[in-house]
């Protein structure tokens, strides 16, 4: 009896077991390796944050809107958060009803905003503070040093909305103060602003962190910004501001010191 010729259904199952050499989750994984950054889920499914969050409350520490968590961060993290923040993004314009696929406008609208997020606004709660550094007082100088004003880009972390003004600071030091380049006020102020917060926090966090990296006799600090959350939405009044201030030290036992900052502070 002649041999019976193989089947093409048997042919095509024997030649099946070749293509699952290199499965297609395996090449996603190397491909982000390769360029340096972690992968948005483990091979099990866990999402990277929930991997930054474990580490965080492993720690028992907190990981509020307006906190910094680089600490916690490790080499790829980023890159990884923007890419999930971008899967989550394009889950929320599906839900808005939005047709990213035909509408050329919002095409790659999810990476953009996540990696305006994470790498930009926010980027002040992922990344370690700027490098200060310091320089001893030898001339001992103790006269009242006005930086301002800084331009500074926020968010509220009630809607996210931007929170855009500027920055006035005040500084008073001894003669066993350090001395920071001009510079660095305003790479520490983007630092701590650019982070989900409100106004009230941001100042005091920049004060508190002045003080600790200086040591001056009296800080003070004052902003004025608009908030987008009162004229974009809601009341939607574009005249409405907020001022407020912070004063430490001399600037809050002396009157005529606080005076003389407000009084220069206004004329520019």
């Amino acid at each position: 009896m002649p041999a019976q010729k193989p089947s093409l259904k048997s042919k095509v199952a024997a030649k099946a077991p070749l293509k699952a050499v290199q499965s297609p989750a395996k090449k996603a994984v190397t491909t982000k390796a390769a360029v340096g950054r972690s992968p948005a889920k483990t091979d099990d499914g866990v999402p990277l944050s929930t991997i930054i969050r474990r580490r965080i409350q492993a720690k028992k520490a907190r990981f509020h809107a307006n906190d910094n968590i680089a600490q916690f961060m490790q080499p790829g993290d980023l890159e990884g958060l923007v890419d999930e923040v971008a899967v989550k993004m394009q889950a929320v314009l599906e839900s808005l009803v939005i047709d990213t696929e035909s509408d050329h406008n919002t095409h790659n609208t999810s990476q953009r905003v996540a990696k305006m997020f994470v790498k930009e606004v926010f980027n002040g709660r992922y990344v370690e503070q700027p490098a200060l550094t310091k320089f001893p007082n030898v001339s001992h100088l103790n006269e009242l040093m006005i930086i301002g004003p800084i331009t500074v880009r926020s968010a509220c972390s009630h809607h996210l909305c931007p929170i855009m003004g500027r920055v006035w600071i005040g500084v008073l030091p001894s003669k066993e103060s350090a001395l920071i380049g001009l510079s660095k006020y305003s790479r520490l102020t983007e630092w701590v602003m650019c982070r989900p917060q409100i106004q009230e926090e941001a100042v005091v966090h920049l004060a508190d962190m002045l003080e600790k990296k200086i040591r001056p006799v009296g800080v003070a600090i004052v902003m004025d910004a608009d908030h987008f959350c009162m004229q974009w939405r809601g009341v939607k009044d574009r005249d409405s501001k907020m001022i407020n201030s912070v004063m430490r030290g001399a600037f809050l036992k002396d009157a005529n010191l606080r005076r003389e900052f407000l009084a220069l502070m206004d004329r520019r």
